[in-house]
């Protein structure tokens, strides 16, 4: 009986360690799958960028925190996407950042009310071959630390 009480007593002690754990580890995971959105200097001047440095994007035809890019859009222009509350760090606004659902139901940052997007043409941080391009039926501009769309020298064209 002794055996038996030692054995369900380890037994609940094994089990409380492993719950124990597998708190540490989610809260752990979450973190890791949390996107960051920050800062870095660029021909532009500074811009938000992902965590790999590679430059974020607004699209012009979004309307209240929509995104208005799917399908074929999506695969040139990634949306930032998260299972976590997005982070800020270096230099980006917490109280800017939030979630938007996309229509394929993932979460998709938000930065200043805009959903967020990477450019499939930038393949190295600090690229912003996207910054000015008209593509489907918009305008696309890296973002400033204070939400804004940054405007080159470019003239935007037809849609904008």
């Amino acid at each position: 009986m002794k055996g038996l009480i030692l054995s369900i007593g380890t037994v609940a002690a094994a089990l409380s360690l492993t719950y124990g754990l597998g708190i540490a580890s989610a809260s752990s995971n979450s973190a890791r799958t949390a996107t960051k959105v920050g800062t870095a200097s660029s021909k532009l001047g500074r811009i938000l960028v992902d965590r790999r440095g590679r430059t974020l994007y607004l699209f012009a035809k979004d309307r209240h925190g929509r995104s208005a890019c799917s399908g074929l859009c999506a695969n040139y222009w990634p949306a930032l996407t998260t299972k976590g509350k997005p982070q800020a760090v270096n230099g980006a606004h917490k109280t800017l950042l939030g979630t938007t659902r996309r229509s394929d139901g993932r979460m998709q940052v938000t930065y200043h009310g805009h959903p967020l997007y990477r450019f499939s043409g930038d393949s190295a941080a600090g690229q912003t071959s996207g910054e000015g391009l008209t593509d489907f039926g918009g305008g696309w501009w890296a973002v400033s630390p204070a939400g804004n769309k940054i405007v080159s020298g470019t003239t935007p064209g037809p849609g904008y």
